[in-house]
């Protein structure tokens, strides 16, 4: 018998399309002042982890999985870190009192919530506390048929209506009415920036698995389909300094001319003349990019740039990139 834990491990599930704000919300969550030890796997779809860079400085345990898409092949992976991390716990080498999983914003959480149903140690060592879903409130119109969205809509035990500022009243509310005739029995709050009360969200153990069952009756088995093979990811990244004003100039042509069909698009920058990093993120025609933190002694220098989108030319990316160097 062991004594060191009396009670299973919660996991919060944050979910959403890509951009609706899912590393400011975990950031926010880390930041808080609490007691509680958090471990925190981000998920990535694509090569290059931009989204662990963008978490600022935290003593919690940062834990990767950027193979794929946490919904398919790296589920395994999330068995497999989930249960090093168990061990390293019961050997007293690590210690935490939550698991965060960050999803990429192409997941269906169906297979990650059957994680924690289906496998006889996730289910003996951890339990779900709560499905969380971050929305873009801007763009949530343009994503609303999208199979992945509306999974992730339906499985929330909370809805966060992110970006609010970015609509009026009247649309709020008619997203809001959509939304919720989708999933009526979902917490709904209302944020900018992600500036909620977190304990809104966690350890409230609203995770309701008769629910879940209602709108996947599949749940407890373990087929999984794909609905995002239209949608790419390419990364480029070069040591080399970058000419800000063609930085500038590429941009904004992306944005007005390729912005419908990038879903995501974010990097951090190593500028000609600069000794901080420029950390940029974009949305569709929505983009902001500002200085960060020095380079640090250790950290090499260079531009890491990922973007997300639908039917994107990886050549005509790689062109715009390439002529940007300094």
């Amino acid at each position: 018998m062991n004594l060191l834990r009396q009670h299973k491990i919660p996991v919060t599930i944050l979910t959403g399309f890509l951009g609706a704000g899912k590393t400011t919300l975990l950031n926010r969550i880390l930041n808080e002042d609490s007691q509680q030890k958090t471990a925190v796997i981000v998920n990535e779809y694509g090569d290059l982890s931009i989204d662990s860079q963008l978490i600022t400085d935290t003593k919690e345990e940062i834990i990767e999985i950027n193979s794929g898409c946490i919904c398919c092949n790296v589920r395994g992976d999330l068995i497999s870190i989930l249960s090093s991390m168990l061990r390293q716990q019961l050997n007293g080498e690590v210690q935490f009192d939550r698991v965060i999983i960050e999803t990429t914003g192409l997941a269906n959480p169906a297979p990650v919530v059957q994680t924690f149903l289906m496998d006889e140690a996730m289910s003996r060592w951890f339990e779900l506390d709560s499905v969380c879903t971050v929305l873009d409130s801007k763009h949530l119109p343009q994503h609303i048929d999208s199979e992945e969205l509306q999974e992730q809509i339906a499985f929330a035990d909370v809805l966060i209506f992110n970006k609010t500022d970015l609509v009026n009243e009247r649309e709020l509310k008619k997203l809001q009415t959509r939304i919720t005739q989708m999933n009526p029995n979902a917490n709904v709050i209302h944020s900018i920036n992600c500036d909620i009360n977190t304990s809104d969200i966690i350890g409230i153990q609203s995770f309701d698995l008769g629910h879940k069952l209602q709108i996947h009756p599949n749940l407890l088995t373990d087929e999984h389909h794909h609905h995002h093979d239209t949608v790419n990811s390419f990364v480029f990244t070069d040591d080399r300094p970058l000419n800000l004003d063609r930085v500038n100039r590429w941009f904004s042509y992306l944005v007005q001319i390729k912005g419908e069909s990038l879903y995501r698009y974010k990097g951090i920058l190593h500028i000609d003349g600069m000794d901080e990093r420029v950390v940029f993120q974009g949305v569709h025609m929505l983009f902001s990019g500002t200085n960060d933190r020095p380079w640090l002694p250790a950290e090499t220098k260079q531009s890491e740039i990922v973007f997300i989108g639908k039917d994107l030319d990886k050549y005509e990316l790689e062109k715009g990139f390439y002529a940007c160097l300094q």
